[in-house]
């Protein structure tokens, strides 16, 4: 369990660590080794650092006067090819070089060579000097204490704070790495919202990607400085978490999305979507499902018909835009199948499907088993397969088509006729051909038509 600031006055939030920052700030500078003479088919987005086609042990000799110094030549066994001969710790060590626009000799790509090796120093000295240190960055971390489902009274913070910096894990921090409150930016931010009560405790998993931290940053995982020139790190684009590469394989999967980042309705993950707005299941499904019933259940045709597609993308738009302030009512939208459009166009354009791509192939096998006794079965353990907000919105949606066919004799819309509208929305395969994807359809509204009949015992 994690520990309480509030309840155990002992435990003080760390200052960020200055340890890597300091290392970074010692890492040898790049020194370019211009080449004196003219050199014949030189690339045109290399400089004067280019050498032509010299041997190893040329620009090994070449290196040999200063650390940091570099230069790039062409290779003898791969002519076309180039190499960056870089000078550390009084070796020169040679790097596979490419270009695609931008420099690269592994994940970061640079605009120019020079910032290429200063980043290549900077990782080369840290790894080199702090190998053991980072291997043990994620030990201790400060998430486990000053996560933001623990922290939730700022003010209460605030005295917690540390008034003097405690000692580091490698050298004594550097002044200006020594005021608590002014590091603790972000990690504040998200550790002082208030979680509400009621709010589903649906787990999601952290939606990483490579980011570029403009000035020091400190890592929210484990207080650590994230060093290099670009790409230092990784940023959740649904929460902003801001982690180490390595530190974001051990982050627990407690993503609390913020609507800062989540933009849109349409088109974004369900779950993500569910934790940022603070619902049970995304407000345009329970918006649109009650519209739908308030104006009643007995429309001939109903989700069968489509509704102007012009009309269809305004809703769409009135819910990325409003979010639960979105206007559909009849005085905006009169005719309702506008309104079952939108409904459909959400769960089609989910990146995710409501019946998840992972959990696909059992719900197909389902559909497959003719026994009704046994499909039942197979549907209840496939249902087990779906994260808990999807299971709750596929739950939400069935009861609703259920109340539709207790309307069929006036809407004309059986378990059968919604499973062949519904099957295709809720349910795709990704990766299949197109015979399989086509065969798949008959499955596909045989689960959805099992599902909608026997919604009161499988849910």
């Amino acid at each position: 369990m994690a520990l309480n600031v509030f309840d155990h006055d002992e435990y003080r939030p760390p200052v960020w660590k200055s340890y890597l920052y300091q290392l970074q700030q010692e890492a040898p500078h790049p020194r370019r080794l211009t080449c004196t003479c003219e050199v014949d088919n030189r690339p045109k987005y290399y400089g004067r650092e280019y050498h032509g086609m010299i041997s190893r042990e040329e620009a090994d000799q070449l290196l040999s006067q200063a650390e940091g110094s570099y230069l790039i030549r062409e290779s003898q066994r791969q002519p076309g090819t180039y190499t960056l001969a870089l000078r550390f710790g009084n070796q020169t060590r040679n790097f596979r070089l490419y270009h695609d626009g931008k420099h690269f000799v592994g994940e970061k790509r640079f605009e120019s060579i020079h910032d290429l090796v200063t980043d290549g120093l900077i990782t080369l000295y840290i790894e080199t000097k702090a190998a053991e240190y980072i291997a043990k960055m994620t030990i201790n971390p400060i998430y486990e204490h000053v996560g933001y489902t623990t922290l939730n009274q700022e003010p209460t913070l605030k005295k917690h704070l540390p008034q003097s910096p405690e000692a580091p894990d490698g050298p004594a921090p550097a002044k200006d790495e020594r005021n608590a409150e002014e590091r603790l930016t972000s990690l504040v931010r998200r550790a002082t919202l208030r979680e509400s009560d009621l709010a589903p405790k649906y787990e999601k998993v952290h939606n990483f990607k490579v980011h570029t931290f403009r000035g020091p940053h400190w890592c929210e995982y484990c207080a650590n400085f994230m060093w290099g020139l670009i790409a230092q790190g990784v940023k959740c684009a649904d929460c902003g978490l801001n982690v180490h590469k390595q530190c974001s394989k051990v982050v627990p999967n407690d993503c609390q999305p913020d609507l800062r980042h989540v933009k849109k309705v349409y088109s974004c993950d369900l779950t993500t979507l569910v934790k940022a707005h603070n619902t049970k299941r995304p407000m345009v499904v329970d918006m649109c499902i009650q519209e739908i019933e308030a104006r009643g259940l007995q429309s001939e045709g109903l989700y069968r018909i489509s509704g102007f597609s012009e009309l269809i993308e305004d809703v769409k738009l009135a819910f990325d835009r409003d979010g639960e302030k979105a206007d559909i009512s009849s005085n905006a939208y009169e005719d309702l199948n506008i309104i079952t459009g939108a409904l459909k166009l959400y769960f089609r354009e989910l990146p995710i499907p409501l019946i998840t791509y992972d959990a696909y192939p059992r719900f197909i096998e389902t559909g497959k088993i003719a026994d009704p006794e046994k499909r039942l079965e197979s549907l209840h353990e496939a249902l087990k397969l779906l994260p808990p907000a999807h299971c709750e919105t596929l739950r939400y949606l069935m009861a609703h088509l259920k109340r539709v066919t207790e309307y069929e004799k006036e809407n004309l819309m059986s378990s059968e006729n919604l499973g062949i509208v519904f099957g295709p929305t809720l349910m795709r395969a990704p990766g299949l051909d197109a015979m399989t994807a086509l065969n798949d359809i008959r499955y596909q509204r045989l689960v959805v038509e099992s599902l909608i009949t026997n919604e009161d015992v499988l849910f």
